[in-house]
């Protein structure tokens, strides 16, 4: 029944945590960090009192002459309160616009002139960073935190009037978030309350026949994706508690995991790669957590490996969820103990049936195959309305009949089931798939934290390895482990956080391979 309730009604991002809390007032959210614009809230409070504060910051945007209908751009620190931000925003009847605080200030300013005259929520350390041209692409500044002559302050409408909630049509803008920028300035997704909705529905699907019982979740997720709405607005309107964190340090995660005892772990596929050292914390902080989640990538199965095995529920699972920031989660694929991804970790999984669709088409007059990947596109109703001022690139990406180029190229095999072999704009001729390479580097070299194979000036594969604490690689382990693969050359070691990434912690293959072409033509 709660399924179909919201599944018809759709999430309504400006009244979630009041709908929560009116089911379960005495529900908790547990913070690792301090909110920005509340820290007196401290690290847990109920829903009920995370209600009244997105009720409280949309009394203040209204007050600051923020309307329906307009958009309010939330750029600042990062924290759990971008998100409630965007709910006051979303509140009032505005759309929020959710940048990434890891964005530099030229991309932000472009951003935020493609949005036409936003409202722009920032603070001021963040403020500081960008360009002075912002004070005029935006119809006004509003600081969160700190001050500056031409901006204003959400402290100065503190106690303003509450106001009524404004609910969008369905089918209109409710909220807008940016794609990785992997390959470039990042493009502005544009989701309605109907696209939000679709995402929605395949996710609860799956998490109600495993979450019968009461479970802690806990989310490592960014503040600025659509993921994490989703993702809220299931454990939210359920009852179970939350954890979210902004950092992904293993050892402060050890320590609130250890304490918390998750049921679900949700977090981006570096991260968990981060957290494979968790499974040889005596504490057991993964015992309790029956369901690993991940979205955004395919995962090398040595982490998939090692989070099951630390696990002591007796039948965990890892959901695997294959889709885009453009369509949501399209492809759903799930691990047991028993059920390992050693032969097939390109495998992503099959459709949501009768939710979304899937299929491989052709490159060069081929028929897709694993020696010959095709393009990877998919069906959904997630799909976002439109890029907001790129209506071209758009059009682009999506067929007449509604079908949506992933930007991935693989193969589907006669069970189904569709297997991810590479970024488009990553192949290497003549390699074979970068992907499967990595996956068999992680599983023959334990102490990688990170391997990229990228396209060197010569068109060659260069591998770019990072260590676990930065120990120099082992060069005869990397020979042995290599020795079965296409030739590459000799690999290229670096510090983890020294390599180019996206909000979602996707290391950017284009921009690292343009530095290391610009180091060598350097030397």
């Amino acid at each position: 029944m709660l399924l179909q309730r919201i599944g018809n009604r759709g999430i309504r991002l400006g009244t979630l945590f009041e709908r929560a809390a009116s089911r379960h007032s005495t529900n908790v959210l547990i913070l690792d960090h301090d909110l920005d614009i509340a820290p007196e809230l401290g690290r847990r409070a109920t829903i009920a009192e995370i209600a009244d504060l997105v009720d409280d910051f949309a009394a203040r945007l209204w007050a600051a002459g923020i309307r329906p209908g307009g958009r309010v751009v939330v750029y600042k620190s990062d924290g759990f309160d971008i998100t409630l931000l965007a709910c006051a925003a979303a509140r009032v009847g505005a759309v929020p616009v959710l940048l990434s605080p890891t964005l530099d200030g030229a991309t932000v300013a472009e951003l935020v002139r493609r949005t036409d005259r936003p409202y722009l929520v920032t603070d001021r350390a963040k403020l500081d960073g960008l360009p002075g041209v912002i004070f005029e692409q935006a119809e006004r500044v509003l600081l969160t935190t700190g001050t500056h002559p031409d901006a204003g302050t959400l402290d100065a409408s503190t106690g303003a009037a509450r106001v009524p909630p404004v609910t969008r049509p369905a089918e209109q803008p409710t909220l807008i978030t940016h794609t990785s920028g992997t390959t470039g300035v990042p493009k502005l997704a544009v989701h309605t309350g109907r696209s939000l909705q679709a995402r929605y529905r395949p996710q609860a699907a799956i998490v109600a026949p495993i979450l019968r019982h009461r479970e802690t979740i806990a989310l490592h997720v960014s503040f600025v994706h659509s993921r994490l709405i989703t993702a809220l607005a299931i454990a939210l309107l359920r009852g179970f508690p939350i954890a979210v964190l902004a950092d992904s340090d293993p050892k402060r995660a050890a320590d609130l995991f250890a304490r918390l005892r998750p049921g679900v772990l949700e977090a981006h596929p570096n991260t968990f790669m981060e957290w494979e050292e968790l499974a040889d914390d005596p504490r057991e902080p993964l015992a309790d957590v029956k369901l690993f989640s991940s979205t955004f990538d395919a995962i090398h199965p040595r982490t998939v490996h090692r989070l099951l095995a630390a696990s002591r529920r007796r039948t965990p699972l890892f959901g695997q969820l294959y889709g885009q920031s453009e369509v949501g989660p399209a492809v759903v694929r799930a691990f047991t103990r028993g059920r390992a991804p050693d032969a097939d970790g390109r495998c992503v999984g099959r459709p949501f049936p009768g939710m979304t669709d899937a299929r491989v088409v052709g490159r060069n007059g081929r028929p897709p195959s694993a020696e010959h990947p095709g393009h990877i596109e998919v069906k959904s109703d997630g799909r976002i309305l439109t890029y907001l001022g790129e209506q071209d690139r758009y059009d682009a990406q999506v067929s007449a009949d509604g079908w949506w180029r992933m930007g991935d190229v693989g193969y589907r095999t006669k069970w189904g089931c569709i297997h991810l072999l590479d970024r488009e704009v990553d192949l290497i001729e003549g390699f074979g798939s970068t992907l499967a390479a990595e996956d068999t580097l992680f599983d023959r070299l334990d102490e990688l934290a990170e391997v990229v194979i990228v396209p060197g000036a010569d068109g060659g594969a260069v591998p770019v390895v990072c260590t676990k604490d930065d120990r120099p690689l082992d060069p005869v382990a990397w020979r042995a482990a290599a020795a079965e693969l296409p030739e590459m050359a000799e690999p290229v070691q670096r510090r983890i956080r020294d390599l180019p990434q996206t909000a979602t912690t996707k290391i950017k293959r284009l921009e690292l391979a343009r530095r290391l072409e610009a180091e060598d033509r350097g030397a």
